[in-house]
């Protein structure tokens, strides 16, 4: 389900490389030992994050801001919980694989349209939770905050969400 709608996967260095990065929408992370670089997005238990923007510098931005916590930075609380278990950013970062869903909208506009489509992307964010937990069972690992605590928290780093 949903399947057609997602990016193929691309190594985490090639995710500006994107199709609709400068758009909204969700994207979802996965660890993998093997290359799927290429392979059409499906659900996978490698899966680690679902997560999703409306921000204004969509999903490139956001996906900037967990490649700055991962690195050891702060700013987004999901990465922040992969941080704790993962401090070693290149090692990491050459199993991270990512796949992107994007919304065309302008976040800046109060047009009825670009609010339904904004509305659309926080949606889908849950649904592909429910998917997920449907599949599998359970949140991927990073999106259970009950059991994938924060670097920040056990180091006493600020961080965000």
């Amino acid at each position: 389900m949903y399947e057609e709608l997602f990016s193929i996967w691309v190594p985490w260095h090639e995710r500006n490389s994107l199709d609709g990065a400068k758009y909204p929408g969700i994207y979802i992370a996965a660890i993998s030992n093997e290359n799927i670089a290429g392979e059409s997005f499906g659900w996978i238990p490698e899966i680690i994050y679902i997560g999703m923007t409306n921000s204004v510098s969509g999903l490139k931005g956001r996906l900037k801001q967990f490649d700055n916590t991962i690195a050891g930075k702060s700013g987004h609380g999901g990465a922040d919980r992969v941080l704790y278990k993962y401090q070693d950013y290149e090692e990491l970062t050459l199993k991270l694989y990512i796949s992107v869903r994007s919304f065309s909208c302008d976040v800046k506009s109060n047009h009825p349209t670009d609010l339904r489509i904004m509305g659309m992307v926080a949606k889908f964010e849950y649904d592909c939770f429910a998917y997920f937990v449907e599949k599998f069972g359970e949140l991927p690992e990073f999106n259970n905050k009950k059991k994938s605590p924060k670097y920040s928290l056990a180091f006493g780093r600020s961080n965000g969400g």
